[in-house]
């Protein structure tokens, strides 16, 4: 269904000059002619009224309806026809990354910490219509980023994270928890983590099923996300001599992983390398759509042109008139 609009709906104001010089127009006309003393009307009561009698106002007649054409055309008139809109609600995600020793591992390229958070990255630039924030964890968590609707934010703070930061070892309850504690009080009907380790529980004062039990509570639930590949990785260590290679396995608790996605209705993935991350990311993202997708499409076509060309045509009307029928004898 189309709807009508001006993109510029203030130069319609310029239309009170219409009335406006109508008036002036019409008070002209009553002072224009001069008076005379005759000795009689008698001779001319019976002089017919000539064509110019009934055109004479007619030039600005076609002026005026001119001028109130143009000013429409200044207002730039459009159509618009819009096929849907519709409301949209996005979801309040809590990413939860380790960030131990171990994620040094160079079995992702260039290792896994660095391809998670890559890939974090673009899985966030993807949900534009959603909330999200960070926690990272090793040895204890702490919230890197809070909910937010402000990506190129979170993405720089998610840039900045590097191993080290805080204690090493894994806590994986701890970075459930946090997470949790994030999104409790949120109003979002659709509430996620997803939670990346490459290891074992071994620290922390929460383990990972009391965790995963108060995200079910709250109705939260857990994507978990095992990283490593299931072969030895090269693992980088700091030797006097430098930087030496070492191989390690990659020591997944799946079984508890597996528990978590399952206490609070999420699932469980293993990426073994960052293309299977990706494709994890992408997996998520179709099982978390928004709650309503926004699908707009509204096609504005300009309306000035028939105003302009109506315009033209009386201006020229106005012309032949004045031409034909009123030209002044010289």
């Amino acid at each position: 269904m189309g709807e009508f609009s001006f993109a510029y709906p203030q130069f319609l104001w310029l239309l009170l000059v219409v009335p406006a010089m109508t008036a002036w127009y019409l008070l002209r006309q009553r002072s224009r002619y001069p008076a005379i003393r005759v000795s009689g009307l008698h001779r001319g009561e019976k002089t017919p009224l000539t064509i110019r009698n009934y055109l004479r106002h007619l030039p600005f007649v076609f002026r005026m309806v001119t001028v109130a054409l143009l000013i429409v055309v200044l207002a730039r008139p459009q159509t618009h026809d819009v096929w849907e809109e519709t409301e949209t609600e996005g979801i309040d995600i809590m990413i939860s990354l380790d960030i131990s020793s171990s994620m040094l591992a160079e079995d992702f390229r260039p290792n896994r910490m660095e391809a998670a958070r890559d890939i974090a990255a673009e899985f966030i630039a993807g949900r534009r219509n959603d909330r999200i924030g960070l926690v990272i964890f090793s040895g204890e968590s702490f919230t890197q980023c809070p909910l937010t609707t402000d990506h190129a934010v979170l993405v720089n703070l998610l840039r900045e994270v590097e191993i080290g930061m805080i204690e090493d070892g894994t806590a994986i309850g701890m970075g459930i928890a946090t997470a949790v504690n994030r999104l409790r009080n949120s109003d979002s009907q659709s509430r996620v983590i997803i939670m990346l380790t490459d290891g074992v529980n071994n620290r922390g004062a929460i383990d990972p099923i009391t965790a995963a039990n108060i995200a079910a509570t709250f109705g939260i639930r857990v994507y978990t996300v095992g990283v490593g590949s299931s072969g030895p990785a090269p693992f980088p260590v700091q030797t006097p001599r430098g930087v030496q290679y070492q191989s390690i396995e990659a020591d997944i608790d799946e079984e508890a992983l597996q528990e978590i996605a399952e206490i609070t209705g999420g699932r469980y993935f293993r990426a073994e390398d960052e293309d299977k991350l990706i494709e994890i990311y992408s997996e998520i993202e179709e099982l978390e759509k928004s709650l309503t997708d926004v699908r707009h499409f509204a096609s504005t076509s300009e309306e000035y042109k028939g105003f302009a060309l109506l315009a033209g045509l009386l201006l020229m009307a106005e012309w032949l008139v004045r031409v034909l029928f009123l030209r002044s004898i010289p």
